[in-house]
Formats: structure tokens, C-alpha cells, sequence
């Protein structure tokens, strides 16, 4: 065995990878959550077969909160010429080289950073951008989606838990000055979980409703947005919408 694959099989992993030898790796859920990941996969790959029927070989992409790069590893192996994946945990990076290195994915790059701190001028842009489980787990969404927008050449997928969205008129100000509501957010508390791997670094989560981030998406700058359709195999908070994975064109 290589002193890689050591490496590896010696770890536990948030995903479910195949490894060389044909063994895969072991989870720290107990394969739990191996579904959703599927699901966003099949979803993903569907968006880019058809927003990119000449091929994939000439695109690159950005995986922003990479965590350990698994769908960074998906979009190399499915063909992309250069993928960054980024995330704010040095363990996550750490094991997203690790893998790569093992997977022999040479066109993968991860980087250790908060996405607020990344430098977009420097970086440029991405013929495809990814945020999946990211936004939910965010105080400053709206700025997540601008970073996501400046990232973005081509196309933004992004996926989601959201909540109940709310509608109507607001007075705003006075009874003479009445606004309507775009959408809403629901506050959700992780401060106690900021340590846990899959948790925010603030604690403070504003998730968006449906109607909030598909609005938000067009004032950012997106042209058209459109939410996917989930297969009828999907992961059970994608089906019954409770999560939602969204494409987003420039």
C-alpha cells in the first residue's frame, strides 16, 4: 500500500471517496449523508451536460467551501482544464490535497481562505462557479452572492436549505410610503457549533426563502436564474423542497 493510500484509509472522511485499491473510504456519519452529495452530483453534472453540450475540456471552475474537495474532485474527473477549490478550515484543505495527490487530479488547486478574504482581481473569473451547502451557514449572504457574481464568467450553481418565505406590503416609514417583500430570511443559531467541521465560522446563519434568493440573484447580477428540478430519487430535503439547487446565468 502507498504511503498516500496510508494516509488516507488512516483519516475519516465527510465523504464517501473511491479509492484506488477499490476500497472507499471511511465516513464519520456512518454514510449518512452520502445521498445528498449524490444528489447535488446528478444535478450538477445534468446542469453542465446541457449548459455545455460542446464538452467540458476548455472550462474552469471555482468550488467555493470546497470542505474536502469531493466535488472539486467530480468536476476533474469529469474533464474540467482547472478547478480551485477554497475553504476557511486548514484541515479541509490539508485533506483535499492529500486526495487530489492520490487521485492524480493535477488541474486541482485548493486554497486556505475565508471566501471574504479571497482577492477577485487577482483570481479573475470562472467559467463556472460552485457554492453548495455554503450560503445557509453564512451572516452575510447577500455579500456571498455578490462574491459569487464577480467570480462568475458563465454559470453560478449553488444549493441551499432555505425557509418559509413571507409576502405582502410593508409600510415603510409611513402608511404613504408601502413597499412589498421580496422574499425573507430565517435566522438559525450555530454559535455553539462554530468548531464543528460543517458549521459556519460566525455562528450567525441568515437562510434565505426561495423568493429572497432567486430576487437576489437577479439584483447581484445574474440574468437568468433557474431552480432544478430534483430526480424522484432525490435526497429527501431536496424533493419535498426544503433545500433547492439553483443555476444562475451571467
Amino acid at each position: 500500500m502507498s504511503d498516500l493510500l496510508q494516509q488516507v484509509k488512516a483519516r475519516q472522511w465527510f465523504y464517501n471517496y473511491e479509492l484506488p485499491d477499490g476500497s472507499s473510504t471511511e465516513t464519520y456519519h456512518g454514510d449518512q449523508l452520502s445521498a445528498i452529495h449524490e444528489t447535488r452530483w446528478q444535478l450538477l453534472q445534468r446542469t453542465l451536460e446541457q449548459a455545455f453540450p460542446q464538452g467540458l475540456a476548455a472550462l474552469d471552475a471555482i468550488d467555493l467551501a470546497a470542505h474536502q474537495g469531493w466535488f472539486s474532485m467530480q468536476l476533474a474527473a469529469a474533464g474540467l482544464s482547472r478547478v480551485t477549490g477554497v475553504d476557511q478550515r486548514a484541515s479541509h484543505v490539508e485533506d483535499s490535497r492529500l486526495m487530489a495527490e492520490l487521485l492524480g487530479h493535477k488541474q486541482l488547486r485548493f486554497l486556505h481562505s475565508d471566501i471574504f478574504d479571497l482577492d477577485t482581481d487577482a483570481l479573475g473569473q470562472f467559467d463556472l462557479v460552485l457554492m453548495l451547502g455554503l450560503l445557509y451557514h453564512l451572516e452575510n449572504p447577500v455579500g456571498a452572492l455578490r462574491l459569487a457574481r464577480a467570480l462568475c464568467k458563465q454559470l453560478c450553481v449553488l444549493e441551499t436549505q432555505i425557509v418559509p418565505g413571507m409576502s405582502g406590503m410593508v409600510d415603510f416609514g409611513s402608511y404613504r410610503f408601502v413597499r412589498p417583500l421580496k422574499g425573507s430570511f430565517g435566522i438559525i443559531d450555530e454559535i455553539d457549533e462554530t468548531h464543528a467541521p460543517e458549521a459556519g465560522a460566525t455562528g450567525i446563519c441568515l437562510v434565505p426563502s426561495l423568493e429572497a434568493l432567486t430576487w437576489l440573484l437577479h439584483k447581484v447580477g445574474f440574468q437568468r436564474v433557474e431552480v432544478l428540478p430534483p430526480p424522484v430519487d432525490a435526497y429527501e430535503q431536496l424533493l419535498y423542497g426544503k433545500r433547492v439547487m439553483v443555476a444562475a446565468w451571467v
